[in-house]
């Protein structure tokens, strides 16, 4: 056996070891600093998500008559216009003067008073408002459904980096049925 004999590392195989360790630790780091960055973006996606999901189901519970639900021949009309039928006819896509969505009195009470509506929330409640949300309907035929007996209901949400849109289709199946 040789006394010469050395055991151990050299002082170079250290430092190649070190600077090795080194890059890799450095790497592990970035992916994880990347990670815990943008985690935040699937609960801000999901979160706009569900503000339009929502805001969709709202708007397509809503009655699409003839008439304002609110007319006294809403019950009974065939048509809007002509006699017997809408004093207050719904194929202007407004709202009605005086509605307003969530009013206790005088709410949206049919497909159409939502169009154009704007609206903004913080759906973890408190502090500023993040997310804002439009809803645009308009006519549209579907699959050889008449345009003006079906509306499609786009609702747009835009939150910090994100902006989700969702729609759907309403029809007239039931113009006489009143909330």
């Amino acid at each position: 056996m040789c006394a010469n004999r050395q055991r151990g590392l050299t002082l170079i195989e250290l430092i190649v070891f070190i600077v090795i360790v080194g890059v890799a630790l450095a790497g592990v780091l970035t992916v994880l600093n990347h990670t815990t960055r943008h985690s935040a973006d699937p609960m801000i996606r999901k979160q706009a998500l569900a503000i339009a999901e929502a805001i969709l189901e709202e708007v397509m519970l809503q009655p699409f008559t003839w008439c304002d639900p609110d007319d006294g021949n809403a019950a009974t009309a065939t048509g809007y216009a002509g006699a017997g039928n809408c004093t207050v006819s719904e194929n202007n896509l407004t709202a009605e003067a005086g509605e307003t969505r969530g009013a206790t009195t005088t709410p949206f009470d049919n497909v159409n008073d939502y169009n154009g509506l704007t609206t903004t929330t913080n759906i973890a409640g408190g502090g500023s408002a993040p997310y804002a949300a439009t809803v645009a309907v308009a006519q549209q035929s579907l699959n050889g459904i008449a345009v003006d007996a079906s509306l499609l209901i786009t609702v747009t949400v835009t939150a910090p980096g994100e902006t989700i849109e969702v729609q759907g289709y309403r029809t007239r199946h039931s113009p006489n049925m009143l909330p």
